[in-house]
């Protein structure tokens, strides 16, 4: 059976949430799946991403959506008002390159992940699924929730969109998946029932404890320009830390991940490190104490929750983040209130100064993630929902 997915974005390296899920997807899919693979682009250069793609892919596009290409589909979709994001990914060009490979293909099943990209998906009589991952709409309204002026009538606007977009645009799939109940319950009630649950995992051979040398004591990590981990990042830093330092002013904080906004690099001080890019992000794991991931807005399960837990790492989270996770508080991991400051500095000085409290934490942890988030068995839901 041949399998055609179509993803807004090429899938290595992992260094987005939604490239990790989608590489994991296609590693275990190809074991009973002939997997081509459509990606979109905005990079000339993909030679590693091809080289890696090919251990599970029968055939890659590469194709290529260039600066003025998205500009042209924003314009539309503003005038169309169609959300914003759907027409920075959308191009009739780019639709007819995608006609033709998919002709030619003559694919059993068809899935997309995101709703970027479901415009190229839904005239095909094709039996087709549509991997959500989050609450789209929900993120946004969040997101607008907590900015002003310009940026949060856009983000409103937007929100309206996208919304709109979720109740009437999605009917045609014969599928759709999403990755948390928590998520599933914030969508439109029309496709709530048609939506199953399909998780992240972790890799356990990558994600593994590590017995090195430490060198941070707190470390948050994420891809540094998304908007929901700049906010914690600021929140950490500007907020939580200064009521830690007043206890233990040696502490010091690594935040760790690709593309820092300017805002998270303005952060950077004699006890606190933004590392930017790392070749091997478990470096960051392995050569701190604790994690920290104080999530204000944002849905959706927290990819570095799982690796830091998976990691037997001790974690603190947010009451928002947890709604995903479904961890027991004291147990699994610690939970701070999601804009209480103080919450979230007692639970970090307890696990600084209680070295076997946080080794309870973190063992527990980790056998809860190990229990709960396996790429196969999440996998399974997906390949038994293309099998139906």
């Amino acid at each position: 059976m041949k399998l055609l997915i179509i993803t807004s974005r090429v899938p290595w390296p992992l260094d987005k949430g939604d490239k990790l899920r989608i590489y994991h997807q296609i590693r275990y899919l190809s074991k009973s799946f002939e997997v081509e693979l459509i990606a979109l682009s905005s990079e000339d250069e993909n030679e590693n991403a091809f080289d890696e793609l090919s251990k599970f892919c029968s055939k890659i596009h590469f194709i290529n959506i260039s600066k003025s290409q998205s500009v042209v589909g924003v314009l539309k979709a503003f005038f169309s008002k169609k959300p914003l994001q759907v027409g920075y990914f959308y191009n009739a060009k780019i639709n007819r390159e995608i006609t033709a490979i998919i002709k030619k293909s003559k694919p059993d099943f068809l899935y997309g992940q995101l709703i970027r990209v479901a415009d190229y998906l839904q005239s095909y009589n094709i039996p087709k699924v549509l991997d959500l991952q989050d609450a789209f709409s929900k993120g946004l309204q969040r997101r607008a929730e907590k900015a002003k002026g310009v940026l949060q009538w856009i983000l409103n606007t937007e929100y309206k969109r996208m919304l709109a977009y979720e109740q009437h645009n999605l009917g045609a799939f014969d599928g759709l998946s999403i990755i948390t109940d928590a998520d599933r319950k914030l969508l439109p009630q029309n496709i709530q029932e048609r939506t199953i649950i399909v998780p992240n995992g972790v890799d356990f051979d990558f994600f593994k404890p590590q017995n090195t040398e430490k060198q941070f004591n707190i470390v948050f990590t994420g891809n540094m320009s998304y908007a929901p981990n700049v906010m914690a990042a600021e929140f950490l830093v500007n907020k939580i830390m200064p009521l830690v330092w007043k206890r233990y002013p040696q502490i010091n904080v690594i935040l760790a991940g690709a593309t820092p906004h300017n805002s998270v690099m303005a952060l950077a001080s004699d006890r606190v490190k933004v590392s930017g890019w790392l070749d091997n992000i478990r470096e960051a794991y392995a050569y701190s104490d604790v994690f920290v991931a104080p999530m204000q807005i944002g849905t959706g399960l927290q990819n570095k929750l799982l690796e830091a837990m998976a990691m037997s790492m001790p974690c603190i989270t947010s009451e928002l983040a947890n709604k995903a996770l479904k961890a027991t508080n004291g147990e699994h991991i610690l939970i701070g209130s999601n804009d209480d400051a103080e919450s979230y500095a007692k639970h970090i000085i307890k696990l600084i100064a209680d070295k076997e409290y946080a080794n309870i934490i973190a063992e527990k942890g980790h056998q809860f993630v190990k229990q709960n988030y396996d790429w196969k068995s999440a996998v399974d839901k997906l390949e038994a929902l293309f099998n139906k």
